[in-house]
């Protein structure tokens, strides 16, 4: 982790950090196609600029960290896509986009780059076997490390076991890691197991931030109390909203304006969150807006 990095995260009681809020569900907003199986990642071949002038507003609207768009530049994903040879170029663009677009805003925000899962974020019945989650983490985090972000953000992950291997995965790469689970309404992963299970597979390893995402604002609130007493580190809480159809483990969904997105980030950090940001459906507005309550100005 470079000094900048080191430093805004090496104090646990300093001021609350800000993430910025969702790429794909944006890129959809601004006419961009989002067509499996690479869904966000095709915007990498077609419409770089509009990936970079995402990233550029939500540097502007006061993010702390910038996630680069690599959710969907995986082995399995480009393999399906017949992308697999370039596997190491697209992760490249994609966090040399997000540091242009740092760069242009002239924010000192940090570069994160974003690891999924290997299959689908709803789905944990198609976590593939340890095997196959070792070679396709390990090789994502090679390609990662010669992109050189400030670190990675794996996300969404529904298993316990993904979650260590990506884990021990960004470990063996040397790269700082933050690691955020998704959970279901009974806060327990997706995959079934508690999220107890999920926050010991990975703390040992040292990350920088253990949280919860991907879930509706409401749900991140009734829960995060219970993250917040196993985690050591920083936490983590960014919500899914403005989806007409509740998500896999939810019976609800939230459609909630930027104003109203931002009270919700206030109450996770006085349930004990220091990272708050945007997942699904946020968009720029919504960051600024948790700026500006963050800041006591809204």
């Amino acid at each position: 982790m470079n000094q900048a990095a080191e430093a805004l995260f090496s104090d646990k009681r300093g001021r609350v950090l800000l993430l910025d809020g969702a790429t794909g569900t944006e890129l959809e907003r601004r006419g961009v196609a989002t067509p499996k199986p690479l869904w966000s990642a095709a915007a990498l071949v077609g419409s770089p600029r509009v990936v970079e002038e995402i990233h550029r507003d939500y540097a502007a609207a006061g993010a702390d960290i910038v996630v680069a768009n690599t959710f969907r530049t995986n082995v399995r994903t480009l393999r399906a896509a017949g992308y697999l040879a370039q596997g190491e170029a697209l992760n490249r663009l994609a966090v040399e986009l997000a540091q242009k677009a740092v760069s242009a805003a002239g924010s000192q925000a940090l570069v994160a780059a974003s690891v999924g899962p290997v299959e689908d974020c709803y789905r944990p019945e198609l976590v593939p076997d340890e095997a196959e989650l070792r070679e396709e983490h390990g090789q994502m985090m090679v390609w990662l490390k010669a992109a050189g972000p400030d670190l990675v953000w794996i996300e969404t992950i529904n298993t316990v076991r993904e979650a260590r291997i990506a884990a021990e995965a960004a470990c063996q790469a040397g790269l700082p890691f933050a690691v955020s689970f998704v959970v279901a309404e009974t806060g327990r992963l997706l995959g079934g197991e508690p999220l107890e299970e999920g926050v010991r597979a990975v703390q040992s390893l040292g990350p920088v931030a253990i949280g919860l995402n991907c879930v509706p604002p409401r749900g991140l609130a009734e829960i995060l109390p219970q993250l917040r007493r196993m985690v050591e580190c920083r936490v983590a809480a960014y919500a899914h909203v403005n989806n007409p159809v509740a998500i896999p483990g939810w019976s609800y969904s939230q459609v909630v304006d930027a104003v109203e997105y931002a009270h919700w980030a206030q109450r996770w950090v006085e349930l004990g969150a220091d990272i708050v940001g945007g997942c699904c459906g946020t968009g720029p507005e919504h960051i600024a807006a948790v700026r500006a309550k963050l800041a006591g100005c809204a």
